[in-house]
């Protein structure tokens, strides 16, 4: 059945029609198969053709829905004469419309300032998989961003960018140099690592007010020999992995009766020795490592938990690739090669099956299957970048959503369902292009450099409840918010 739609009579006479089948993965929204196929006029856009599923002959919603419209895996932006003649079409062409509900920007919401550059950036609240692992739900109004910073200290804060707390100084048993990773392993512990080659875990103690609050060192974890750059939490196992720039992955447990005794070697050099020996007003336990795994060939950028398996683990690294370990027999279990160094890796659901999404200092992501049957190592590139790329985040309410955060001096929104085929120069395959591009709101009213200088992203989360933070070179933590930027809105 076909179902002719135009604005009037008029409009219809001057201009051209053009077949279209309305498609979608939604099923709460999918078009009764003899709605489908529909004669539609060429000038129309997004706006148009939303008003068209809409109207009382469609779905008849009792209250619009603005939907966005793919084709080919690439979002409309123009009308859809324009789509026709860019790609050699005729009118007589019958269009697959896939419709999904809009995306809204990821408007800015506001910024928090540090004494100095954020490495690192996460967030407590009660979607987030720290507040989801304790059990006991964090209350609306009440979520923290946690920020750890180049002048070694660890801040919280509340969304209106009171800092609730700062870690202890170096004297008092904090990091003796730079922090570069730090997580919320639940509501009251927290675990950070840095450029002084430890991990330590802290106890955070909220007032009863919540403006205020303490976090307290409560075991220091040796066992790397360089510079610990990445760490990832499992709460309900009580373990950390780390990603160290001496090439290894160290897996941990936040449990001091658990811990091994640490290296009586690594206790007295490196770093934070001196400062140990100066310092004997802390007595903070320090423990050694569960496991150490030499595998990688250069320094390890990242290491995940599997979120679909705590005992595998993910790791990337500078010598190109992305390694597999399980880690109950601390054993390699398969190795995904690339092209270029890695500096970043996160897991997404992915539209069928795991991904792993990896940023590589060749200014792209690319998209892995890590399953040891997967016939093709990469799946997609996602490109638009112009700086390398050191830290991805996955969208916390689709299977087909990240965000990134690069030394451009901007984070990028991306979404799966948008792809395109790669030019040569691209090498082929699937190509990915950002459906928003997030700026420094610090660097606002100025050109943007384009090497990012100044304004590099070092660090970005994602949560539902906050939204997109990122931190960077401008010393600032800022929060983005845009309700359903790349999942359905249905507030």
């Amino acid at each position: 059945m076909d179902i002719t739609m135009t604005n009037d009579g008029a409009s219809s006479s001057r201009q051209g029609q053009v077949q279209v089948h309305f498609i979608t993965n939604s099923p709460d929204i999918e078009l009764p198969e003899g709605k489908r196929q529909l004669l539609v006029p060429t000038n129309v856009r997004r706006y148009g053709l939303s008003q068209i599923l809409n109207s009382e002959s469609m779905l008849d919603t009792p209250a619009p829905i603005p939907f966005d419209f793919l084709i080919n895996g690439t979002f409309l932006r123009t009308t859809l004469e324009e789509y026709l003649t860019a790609n050699g079409l005729s009118s007589e062409t019958t269009l697959n419309l896939q419709y999904v509900r809009s995306l809204i920007p990821p408007l800015y919401e506001a910024s928090f300032e540090h004494d100095d550059w954020i490495s690192c950036v996460d967030i407590l609240s009660r979607s987030s998989v720290a507040g989801i692992w304790d059990g006991s739900e964090v209350v609306s109004g009440q979520e923290r961003i946690l920020s750890g910073s180049y002048d070694g200290l660890l801040r919280v804060w509340n969304k209106s960018g009171q800092p609730i707390a700062t870690s202890a100084s170096s004297s008092a048993g904090g990091h003796t140099s730079s922090i570069k990773s730090a997580r919320f392993i639940s509501p009251t512990q927290i675990a950070s690592s840095g450029l002084d080659r430890t991990i330590r875990v802290w106890k955070y103690t909220e007032a009863e007010d919540h403006f205020s609050a303490e976090l307290k060192p409560i075991l220091e974890l040796y066992g790397h020999k360089a510079s610990i750059d990445s760490i990832d939490v499992h709460g309900p196992s009580n373990r950390i992995l780390s990603a160290s720039a001496d090439g290894t992955i160290g897996l941990w447990t936040t449990l001091k009766n658990s811990a091994p005794t640490a290296s009586a070697s690594l206790l007295t050099s490196g770093p934070s020795a001196k400062r140990r020996k100066i310092t004997t007003s802390t007595s903070t336990p320090q423990r050694g490592h569960l496991s150490m795994l030499s595998s990688h060939t250069a320094p390890v950028t990242a290491a995940i938990f599997n979120p679909l398996d705590s005992t595998v683990a993910y790791s990337a690294s500078q010598d190109h690739t992305v390694r597999t370990f399980d880690l109950t027999t601390s054993s390699l279990v398969d190795t995904r090669t690339t092209s270029h160094p890695l500096l970043a890796l996160t897991a997404l659901p992915g539209i069928s099956s795991q991904l792993l999404a990896a940023g590589t200092s060749a200014r792209h992501i690319t998209l892995l299957d890590p399953r040891t049957s997967a016939q093709s190592t990469q799946v997609m590139t996602l490109r638009g970048h112009t700086n390398k790329i050191v830290s991805i985040a996955p969208d916390p309410e689709s299977n087909y959503g990240l965000v990134s955060g690069s030394h451009d001096g901007t984070c990028r929104v991306w979404d799966l369902r948008s792809s395109r085929h790669g030019t040569k120069d691209e090498g082929g395959g699937l190509v990915g292009e950002a459906v928003y591009v997030v700026e420094r709101e610090s660097a606002k009213g100025g050109k943007r450099p384009v090497g990012g200088e100044g304004i590099k992203v070092f660090g970005v989360q994602w949560n539902r409840d906050v939204g997109i933070v990122s931190g960077g070179e401008d010393k600032m933590v800022q929060i983005n918010r845009g309700r359903g930027v790349t999942r359905p809105d249905k507030s």
